[in-house]
């Protein structure tokens, strides 16, 4: 990943952060597994109802976002990685790691696609 990218990935997550301090307990991640005193159909618009709340949240942030966004990808080219990580040590290269997989990671997303389940390189 580009220091770039890395740090408008970063600011989203800051701003996203925010959102979820303003509206506590409305990710589906924060949802407690079940909630014993609602049927199934009473959970499920719950559920709805709380994304929905959320993504509106998000919607409405958006366009004070998109500045904030291409001012951090513009500031991470002249930043040096011990910045954008805010600790004194570059990042080290996992050379062992497994070969065969993709990997990409979010505090609340982990995604790992094997190479051989992506279509062949164009030429």
């Amino acid at each position: 990943m580009s220091r770039k990218l890395f740090s408008a990935c970063a600011r989203l997550h800051e701003e996203d952060l925010a959102i979820v301090r303003r509206t506590p307990g409305l990710r589906a991640e924060d949802q407690p597994a079940l909630d014993q005193g609602l049927s199934d159909e009473a959970q499920e618009v719950q559920r709805l109802t709380q994304r929905r709340v959320f993504g509106e949240q998000q919607e409405e942030a958006r366009p004070r976002l998109r500045p904030l966004l291409r001012d951090a990808y513009e500031r991470g080219a002249a930043s040096d990685w011990s910045h954008l990580l805010r600790r004194p040590q570059e990042p080290k290269l996992d050379l062992d790691g497994d070969e065969g997989l993709l990997e990409a990671a979010t505090p609340e997303t982990y995604l790992a696609v094997s190479r051989y389940d992506l279509p062949p390189a164009r030429a």
